[in-house]
């Protein structure tokens, strides 16, 4: 039965990815080669880049469902931004709130020569958008893993791992619908790892809810062999 992870497990994962002897400089994902920085979250340590790209149909560079403007937050290494772009959006941006993860997504970019049709800015989720910039498609591969509200954070990159008092899913909720263009979709990527009964509530006392677009389970064998849920979730009005 999956279950609410503790924090403090999710940040020593956090400390391990960075000091591994074999974290790379470069990895494969998606029959593609992808630059990894130093202090950037590591894709091949976690199951959620992959589920994420599945989840938007981003496995290929087939036509996707993702619309023709395409928002990314926490991008990290930048993936699922690049192979947006890749898959047929002509406009992406792609946020991070880690410098390093904003170069690191900017080199993939241009590794994969779509760097004119992806702008990545580093950002505290919509910060640094223009007040009237829309897109069709926002997505967060989110840091769904609970940590106490009044948790300090040792690195940027424990903030992909713990969120503290769910403080930036309620920001996400709050603000996301309102940067959608007409009929776009605001696209949230949690998991059974994290408190899915407090982000209905965040949700609720926002005006959102939240409709279960896609759902999938994944034997996560490096940390214990649990059987998580990994959740697509969009985020409505209320009442919708």
């Amino acid at each position: 039965m999956p279950y609410i992870q503790s924090y403090e497990r999710s940040i020593e994962r956090s400390r391990i990815s960075l000091t591994r002897h074999d974290r790379p400089d470069v990895f494969f994902m998606c029959d593609r080669e992808w630059d990894l920085l130093d202090e950037v979250f590591a894709p091949v340590y976690s199951p959620s880049t992959g589920v994420g790209v599945d989840f938007l149909g981003l496995a290929d560079d087939t036509p996707s469902e993702v619309g023709q403007s395409f928002l990314e937050v926490g991008t990290g290494s930048g993936v699922i931004a690049v192979l947006a772009a890749l898959s047929g959006a002509e406009r992406v941006v792609a946020l991070d709130i880690s410098p390093k993860a904003v170069h690191n997504a900017e080199l993939n970019a241009g590794r994969h020569l779509v760097a004119d049709r992806v702008r990545v800015l580093h950002s505290d989720l919509f910060d640094r958008l223009g007040p009237g910039e829309r897109f069709d498609t926002i997505f967060w591969s989110s840091n769904y893993v609970l940590a106490p509200e009044g948790y300090e954070y040792g690195s940027l990159h424990e903030c992909a791992y713990v969120d503290a008092g769910y403080r930036t899913h309620q920001r996400f909720l709050a603000e996301a619908p309102d940067r959608l263009t007409p009929g776009g979709r605001a696209l949230l990527h949690f998991s059974s790892r994290g408190d899915l009964t407090a982000l209905r509530r965040i949700a609720a006392e926002c005006g959102r809810e939240l409709r279960t677009a896609d759902s999938v389970e994944v034997l996560e064998g490096e940390y214990g062999r649990d059987l998580v849920e990994h959740l697509l979730l969009e985020v409505l009005p209320a009442g919708r």
